[in-house]
């Protein structure tokens, strides 16, 4: 009997240690977590700088395609969810910072190929994740246009100059901007739970899409204080993005990509 318990205490102490290394499980990280992380996407950067930045003078350059080509065929109702909705595909865009922050901390060489065509452990999974994430974007912009016409009826969209005005000087216009701004981080916050350590942990193992995703929100979860503050972080960096006229993609978008991949180890 003795002997029994013994041998249980030991399973149990062997299980508690396991849970413990277990990411789904990892808690109590510290409150200023997200600055280290910022801080070491800050370093891997600007060491060889130029990989990451022509990273973000490429996707500086997708989003001001995107714009214009919503602007010239006439979707420019599209435009600001679209913009909005940036962020729930933005990590599978970050895919190789990931890989050069992984290529740094094993002290690995670096060159364009091996950021811009990454290699993801788990293959194909990643593109399906991906696929997941682009058609959450898709019905978040139909949603949009669902919550315009919840309360501006069949009136056509008044274009992007005067837009503003009526969001900003009406009634009805502010209460659009509560609701679609509730149901926006509804979407926000589903997509940031499933996709801000799966995408990372796509490229670093050999795991399957739901499996990635369903950490990932054990991970969100577990330390949502932290997560709460990261993401306000991103959202905050991300809106300097948008009124620079997408120009600080160019630093930021590389400098959280970085950053994730760190946020990503801090989690491992």
């Amino acid at each position: 009997m003795i002997g029994f318990r013994k041998s249980y205490g030991l399973l149990s102490e062997t299980s508690t240690i396991e849970e413990t290394r277990n990411p789904a499980w990892q808690r109590h990280l510290p409150a200023r977590a997200p600055l280290d992380w910022l801080s070491s996407g800050w370093r891997d950067l600007w060491q060889q700088p130029m990989l990451s930045l022509v990273y973000g003078v490429l996707i500086f350059a997708l989003s001001v395609l995107c714009v214009w080509i919503m602007v010239a065929v006439g979707w420019d109702y599209f435009l600001f969810p679209a913009i909005s909705g940036f962020m729930i595909v933005a990590p599978v865009l970050a895919t190789g910072l990931y890989a050069k922050s992984r290529a740094l901390e094993a002290g690995q060489s670096l060159d364009t190929r091996s950021i811009l065509l990454a290699r993801p452990l788990a293959g194909a999974q990643i593109f399906f994740t991906g696929l997941l994430l682009c058609l959450l974007l898709l019905v978040w912009m139909r949603a949009a246009v669902l919550v315009y016409a919840l309360f501006f009826g069949i009136r056509p969209f008044p274009g992007i100059d005067h837009i503003a005005e009526i969001l900003f000087t009406t009634p009805i216009g502010w209460a659009m901007l509560v609701v679609g701004g509730f149901v926006g981080a509804l979407f926000a916050g589903f997509a940031f739970a499933i996709s801000v350590f799966s995408i990372p942990m796509l490229l670093d193992r050999r795991v399957d899409a739901f499996t990635a995703m369903g950490s990932s929100i054990a991970l969100v979860w577990n330390n949502l204080p932290v997560m709460l503050a990261w993401g306000a972080i991103v959202l905050g960096l991300f809106l300097i993005c948008v009124a620079t006229g997408f120009i600080g993609l160019i630093v930021i978008f590389p400098l959280l990509g970085h950053a994730t991949w760190h946020a990503y180890g801090a989690m491992r």
